[in-house]
């Protein structure tokens, strides 16, 4: 009976949604890449999974800084969620309205990381006014971990991932037509500025959801599609795209296991392990487009 309970109540709860935030973040990371038009764009160097973790910030606060209550209650549950989102949805659209003003790729990234770093910056003044235990809740929840989805979650968590997800392969065309420019995609009846915001409302929400449950997540969405493009040598979102999901899904699972190995009762954090993989990604890429 041990082993049933171990299994149904946390190995399997957290193996789906390690898949599932894999696939998101890494389908939100090559979206933002072709969108863009940026190698090194991704939701945490732009900042947006510190706009979502602001906003989970302020309801853990408003909720007297014990992160149990929002994260227990119906209601608690759904202000952590709608907050997250709001929170991703706020720096991307922030992002987007730079990138019109600003093409160099480089100053774009810049104003990204700046804008992430002003994010910590609110979340911080918000922990110092939070209860010792708050802040507590708040940095194990920053440390990432796929345990925080229950059994009874799932259902929930797995619908509007993957709703976001589907949403995401119906944007292949689109995507596709913007790797070669705005003039390009509008020449073949694309309607960029329409496209660019139901992509920032699918990366919002993917981003959200994600963060909402199992924190900031760092490198999956920015190294990912990159592992993709290096195993099957195409930037065709025909291939590509699905091919960044099982990605996603199979290196977040890895990363999952390799914070139990050194097994002493606890677990390694979830951040701790994924820069170990998606680091020397970007340092091949970056040295690759030298």
């Amino acid at each position: 009976e041990s082993w049933k309970f171990i299994v149904l109540q946390s190995r399997l709860p957290q193996a789906i949604t390690a898949l599932l935030s894999g696939a998101s973040l890494a389908t939100c990371g090559l979206m933002l890449q072709t969108t863009f038009r940026n190698p090194l764009a991704g939701p945490d160097v732009f900042g947006i999974n510190s706009g979502a973790g602001l906003g989970v910030a302020f309801v853990i606060l408003a909720f007297g800084g014990n992160m149990s209550v929002g994260m227990f209650s119906v209601s608690g549950f759904i202000a952590i969620l709608l907050a997250a989102f709001v929170g991703a949805i706020v720096v991307t659209v922030i992002i987007f309205g730079f990138s019109s003003m600003v093409r160099n790729n480089v100053m774009l990234l810049i104003i990204g990381l700046m804008i992430g770093y002003l994010a910590n910056s609110a979340i911080s003044l918000l922990n110092f006014f939070a209860t010792e235990e708050g802040v507590k809740s708040y940095m194990v929840w920053g440390m990432g971990n796929f345990g925080g989805v229950t059994l009874d979650n799932i259902p929930l968590f797995s619908f509007i991932t993957l709703v976001g997800l589907v949403a995401s392969l119906m944007m292949i065309k689109p995507l596709n037509a913007m790797l070669l420019g705005e003039q390009y995609a509008e020449n073949l009846g694309i309607n960029v500025r329409q496209t660019r915001n139901i992509l920032l409302v699918i990366t919002g929400l993917l981003t959200a959801i994600v963060t909402a449950f199992c924190g900031p997540i760092a490198f999956i969405g920015l190294a990912v599609p990159h592992i993709a493009r290096l195993l099957l040598k195409t930037d065709n979102h025909r291939m590509l795209l699905p091919a960044t999901m099982l990605c996603g899904a199979f290196i977040a699972l890895v990363c999952n296991v390799l914070c139990y190995l050194p097994y002493n009762g606890g677990m390694i954090p979830l951040n701790a392990v994924t820069p170990i993989m998606g680091a020397p990604v970007i340092i091949y890429v970056i040295l690759k487009k030298r």
